[in-house]
């Protein structure tokens, strides 16, 4: 999967990082005994059903801004996983200034 102006990062030591307009869209442990292994931002919408399934849970710190984390043992299929994480990009990039946007887009 690529996204236009995506980036990668390590931080915390063992996380790496995927932003766009330097706002974090997905943190994935790289640490293979964390509980965790990724934290997605969610539809606000959806947070709720998404959290009832099983291994998916509100994402520790970051739950009241609608994160969820991905447990390693879970339900979720590839297929599901990766829409997900499409749509914790568009939700973070929607919320970047047009400026940021435009030039992402390449209009500078």
């Amino acid at each position: 999967m690529s996204f236009k102006g995506a980036t990668e990062e390590i931080q915390w030591e063992d996380h790496l990082l995927f932003k766009v307009g330097g706002k974090i869209f997905v943190i994935a442990a790289m640490d293979n005994t964390a509980e965790n292994i990724m934290s997605i931002k969610s539809d606000p919408e959806r947070f709720e059903e998404l959290t009832e399934i099983e291994g998916v849970v509100p994402a520790p710190y970051l739950a009241k801004s609608k994160w969820i984390a991905v447990k390693k043992r879970n339900k979720l299929r590839n297929a599901e996983l990766k829409e997900l994480i499409k749509t914790s990009y568009e939700l973070v990039y929607e919320k970047l200034p047009k400026r940021l946007k435009q030039s992402i887009a390449g209009n500078t």
